[in-house]
This record gives structure tokens, C-alpha cells and sequence, in this order.
């Protein structure tokens, strides 16, 4: 009985040391999802805006689209996607452009053979990074991306 006890006092110190607040899962599937994926997903858009656009990058230095959205995805909400463009659009499933939300994975096909991807965040902009502009927020109705449109995925569950 008294190993019961011993037990039972480990685990509720346990369990009340646990912290809580800016945990990504808790954001996610929290009752205002939308908005606390938008505003997770812009303030890790703030830490890196204007970083250059170098192809293979995968820091503040420079950084290529692909890397970029795993990093976004990651560092804001704790969500793994993959690191190339063409396994990116293989992950999670296929949304309708007309049912965007935030957080969805975004699809360019921007050459024959060249693929871009970006996060939608809100009201048809997304953040990517741009070869020519390095990490920035596009709209999704530009005369040049709305051409590029290819799919959307959506990764998050909420």
C-alpha cells in the first residue's frame, strides 16, 4: 500500500510540473483554431521575414520554399512535414482552393518542372519564400501565383 502511494505522489508531481501555455498542440486544437494558427504561424513569419531565398538554404541566412514551409509548420505548431516540395504535396490531403483555411499547405507549379509551396495564413495571402523577394506574404488572387495554383493540402488536423 505504501508503494501505491509513493506512486501515486510521483505522478501528480509529475504531471503537476508539466507547462503549459505556448504548447503548438494545445494552439491547434484549442476552440479559436483558426485564429491561434494565424497568429502562431505570423509571429514565426515575423522572426523570419526578409530572410534571403537560397536554393537547399535552411536557415535565417538563406533558405529555399520547401524549407521554409517545414520550418514554419514545425517551429510554429509543432507539425512535421517533409522537407521537398514534391513530398509536401503527398502530405496530409487534398482541400479545394474555395475551402482554404489557415494553416493549409499550398501548391505552385511554377515551371514544367519546378514546384513552390507557401502556407495559406488568411483572406487568400500566404507566406513563402519568394526566389525574388526572399520570405515574404503573396496573395494567392495574384494575377502571377493565381496562375500557378496548383493544390492545396490541408496538414493540420482541427
Amino acid at each position: 500500500m505504501p508503494l501505491f502511494f509513493l506512486l501515486l505522489l510521483t505522478v501528480s508531481f509529475i504531471s503537476g510540473c508539466a507547462t503549459r501555455g505556448n504548447n503548438p498542440q494545445e494552439i491547434i486544437h484549442s476552440p479559436n483554431s483558426t485564429d491561434a494558427v494565424r497568429v502562431a504561424l505570423y509571429e514565426e513569419y515575423e522572426k523570419w521575414k526578409s530572410t534571403p531565398y537560397k536554393y537547399g538554404g535552411e536557415s535565417k541566412s538563406g533558405v529555399d520554399c520547401s524549407s521554409f514551409v517545414q520550418s514554419m509548420y514545425y517551429n510554429a505548431l509543432r507539425v512535421h512535414v517533409p522537407r521537398t516540395t514534391a513530398l509536401q504535396e503527398k502530405s496530409g490531403y487534398f482541400v479545394s482552393k474555395k475551402r482554404l483555411r489557415e494553416g493549409d499547405l499550398l501548391i505552385f507549379r511554377t515551371s514544367y518542372t519546378t514546384k513552390h509551396s507557401g502556407i495559406y495564413i488568411e483572406k487568400g495571402k500566404f507566406v513563402h519564400a519568394s526566389s525574388k523577394y526572399g520570405v515574404s506574404i503573396s496573395s494567392v488572387n495574384n494575377p502571377y501565383w493565381r496562375a500557378k495554383y496548383s493544390q492545396a493540402r490541408r496538414v493540420l488536423n482541427y
